[in-house]
């Protein structure tokens, strides 16, 4: 993809989430109707003819999600008085998710099949051992990654030193050391991680050193932690952590960078802070919680998990319901985390322990029960704007990750986008891969 087509597809999804950032940018707790009933009312209604259950299925389904409620959306653009309706139409395509198949690979790289690459793997009986320790779902995330950052794989990547950003126990830097035969160095900033990753690298031989130290501390000129000849990979290296790396990376002119994001929210500002020119001169203005939209997704089906999830919710807002009668103040009032073994108990002792977390006193003669059905209600209501805002999910974390793309382009980088692994392993399975040009 050019410069030109990672611009143009920017513009098009910002066009797309702005004019329609009613649907997805709102506090549903916060609400007591579907906002946005009257522009879409349409939406509204197919919204409310779902099943509680099968509103639990699309939500952990994207692709179903759309063409569940797509026909209702564009109708109600269809019918509405917006100046660029045929536009946002032919920008919908951006709602739905692109498989790993579809990704956006350069001309020269080479895609394999999980199978493929895990016939492609280096002495494939020792990494049986090697990742004895990992949990699967993990494991498949590393492997996936690690080839797509190996230049046996992707030949435009030059062969370079690697730089392990927030490394963990190193497990990503040190399957890249034994397939690419390269020294890596693993920063991570928790003594004891480094300390069991430098024992795990000590039997196996590898030649992978880990730096203890704050990724976020200022950098001694000295001793600089981004080279120009170096190969910087982070894997799900969460909010301002990987844009920390993106800056430095980019300050030291390293030569080859390699990232998936990932906890857009975990952020300094209370605000997003745009990286590239584009992005800072985008109309939307996103807060925490608009960055916590695209992580909104499960991809693992657990009716037991789900069922506790629901009953947490529909508590949390009788309680809710009830805080506000008692200080007759119309605000949402955060309860903190409960243990599960909470939800085993009666809705009754819930309200008693938030109660007392919030310094607040309940009379004997409060009809607890009639709170349980308003929160029950008003679950029921939640679910139908959180599902309608995740319409948007894929079409926001689009945008968080052109605004990167473009940054790496202005600073001199060529850029792809593209997917290391399926949706089912991991809803974070977005690859930036950037090498610095000679010009």
């Amino acid at each position: 993809m050019s410069v030109i087509d990672y611009h143009s597809t920017f513009n098009a999804v910002d066009t797309l989430l702005d004019a329609l950032k009613p649907l997805w940018q709102l506090v549903a707790f916060e609400c007591d109707h579907l906002p946005w009933q009257q522009t879409f009312p349409q939406l509204a209604q197919k919204v409310w003819q779902l099943d509680d259950g099968e509103i639990d299925n699309l939500d952990m389904d994207q692709q179903l999600l759309v063409e569940t409620l797509l026909p209702s959306l564009m109708s109600d653009i269809k019918q509405s008085l917006l100046p660029q309706a045929d536009e946002l139409i032919s920008q919908l395509s951006w709602l739905v998710i692109t498989s790993a198949a579809q990704s956006v690979h350069s001309e020269n790289s080479v895609d394999f099949s999980s199978q493929e690459l895990q016939n492609n793997q280096p002495e494939n009986d020792d990494l049986v051992h090697f990742s004895a320790h990992i949990k699967g779902r993990k494991w498949q995330q590393i492997t996936a990654f690690s080839h797509q950052v190996d230049p046996k794989y992707q030949p435009l990547l030059p062969r370079l030193p690697i730089l392990e950003w927030c490394a963990g126990k190193g497990h990503l830097g040190r399957l890249v050391a034994k397939q690419q035969q390269v020294e890596v160095t693993s920063l991570e900033w928790q003594a004891s991680l480094c300390a069991q990753g430098q024992m795990f690298a000590k039997q196996w031989q590898i030649p992978q050193r880990f730096i203890c130290a704050d990724a976020f501390a200022p950098i001694d000129s000295s001793k600089p932690l981004l080279l120009i000849d170096q190969h910087a990979i982070a894997l799900h290296a969460c909010g301002d952590l990987h844009i920390r790396l993106l800056k430095l990376a980019t300050l030291a002119g390293t030569r080859a960078i390699s990232i998936s994001p990932c906890c857009y929210h975990l952020i300094e500002h209370e605000d997003y802070q745009p990286l590239s020119a584009l992005a800072k001169g985008s109309a939307l203005k996103l807060s925490k919680h608009d960055l916590q939209l695209p992580l909104q997704q499960s991809v693992i089906a657990n009716s037991k998990k789900q069922q506790l999830r629901n009953q947490e919710v529909s508590w949390r807002l009788g309680f809710d319901s009830l805080q506000r009668d008692i200080r007759g103040v119309e605000a949402y009032l955060p309860v903190p985390t409960i243990k599960k073994s909470q939800l085993s108990g009666s809705f009754s002792d819930f309200c008693q322990w938030a109660a007392n977390q919030k310094h607040l006193s309940l009379s004997s003669e409060i009809n607890l029960s009639h709170y349980l059905h308003r929160g029950i209600a008003r679950q029921r209501l939640t679910k139908r704007i959180d599902l309608v805002a995740h319409l948007f999910r894929r079409a926001l974390e689009r945008w968080l990750l052109l605004d990167r793309v473009c940054f790496l382009q202005e600073q001199g980088y060529q850029v792809t986008l593209a997917e290391f692994c399926a949706n089912s392993v991991t809803p974070r399975n977005a690859l930036i891969q950037a090498i610095k040009t000679d010009e």
